[in-house]
């Protein structure tokens, strides 16, 4: 039987799936519907432990001592949150903290069109925090995919015992689908945190085998960092995700993710890749766009996945940024056909 779910109400429901057992976070538009579902939920499940933090850097730092603490944990934030979540998200990896951090992208920069769609903070996932920094990235864009995606990025924060980051925004969490929850089937992986031992030493520092603090030796930070970057992507590949609609003979690419495809019409000009893991971006991406002469981007910002793609694939990109207000199909054939 199917039922009717936006996407923040679905989110909450396959994090629980997930065995989610603890929520922090702080009222942010337009996330706050995340934080307000998990409060409902929170009263219905007693293994459910809600908090919510007097501001994001308080929710970021709440979700990793509970992750600390044996149990499951995640926030849900928009922009400017996310951007005070940074030093914790980099205080996370460097401890090998797993941890769930959904981001609902809004127009920034700053306090911005609260209440509009964008994708402004693509970037942000890899290099917000200071030093060398890596993270899995999923950008799911129907109700079905949130909740699939939602359990997959637990999964993947628990094996590769670093933060996975979920990115949304105002037009995907809001988006209203029927979803049929009935036997489905999903793998969760157990909390794989071993605390207690004597070789386990929580320290933003870098640190040696035996996790005791080290910071005066460059190869034995090239050895831990190295390390780190191995495992993320090594754990990556297991969740390689993304919509690849091939149309013959087309000699055009168009790249795009989120709710932007939803709003482009099938053409047999262009073949059209939307990937769902964002980051580590999949290494199939460089086979197919070979078989290509144009590659275009359309993206919700002003090209930052563009910027990101041409030292990836190593071509040249065209780039068309638009805004929510584009999110028209009309619109959006007009814009390719210029390009195009």
């Amino acid at each position: 039987m199917k039922n009717i779910y936006n996407g923040s109400q679905i989110l909450v429901k396959a994090a629980m799936k997930a065995s989610v057992g603890f929520f922090a976070g702080y009222p942010i538009t337009p996330a706050t519907k995340i934080l307000e579902n998990f409060a409902l939920e929170s009263y219905k499940n007693t293994n459910l432990i809600f908090l919510q933090s007097e501001d994001e850097i308080a929710a970021i730092h709440h979700v990793i001592g509970a992750s600390i603490g044996g149990k499951k944990a995640m926030t849900a934030t928009s922009g400017p949150g996310f951007s005070l979540m940074q030093e914790g998200l980099d205080l996370a990896f460097a401890c090998s903290i797993p941890l769930v951090v959904v981001n609902v992208m809004r127009q920034g920069p700053s306090t911005g069109m609260p209440t509009k769609s964008s994708q402004g903070d693509l970037l942000q996932t890899q290099f917000g925090p200071h030093g060398d920094y890596k993270s899995i990235v999923f950008y799911p864009n129907s109700i079905e995919e949130i909740y699939r995606i939602t359990i997959e990025a637990f999964n993947a924060s628990e094996e590769a015992s670093s933060p996975v980051i979920i990115l949304l925004d105002a037009a995907i969490s809001n988006l209203y689908e029927t979803i049929d929850l009935k036997n489905r089937r999903v793998k969760n992986v157990k909390h794989n945190l071993i605390f207690g031992s004597l070789n386990r030493h929580l320290s933003g520092l870098v640190t040696d085998k035996n996790g005791i603090p080290e910071t005066d030796n460059f190869k034995i930070y090239k050895a831990w960092i190295e390390q780190k970057f191995k495992k993320i992507t090594e754990v990556s590949k297991r969740y390689d995700y993304f919509e690849y609609i091939r149309s013959k003979n087309a000699v055009n690419l168009i790249i795009s993710f989120g709710p932007v495809p939803r709003f482009i019409s099938i053409s047999k000009k262009y073949s059209i890749f939307r990937p769902i893991t964002l980051f580590p971006t999949s290494g199939k991406l460089i086979d197919i766009s070979k078989k290509y002469k144009k590659i275009i981007v359309i993206e919700m910002n002003e090209g930052q996945y563009s910027f990101y793609l041409k030292s990836f694939i190593k071509r040249d990109i065209e780039t068309i940024s638009i805004t929510q207000e584009d999110l028209d199909p009309d619109k959006l054939s007009e814009k390719i056909n210029e390009k195009i």
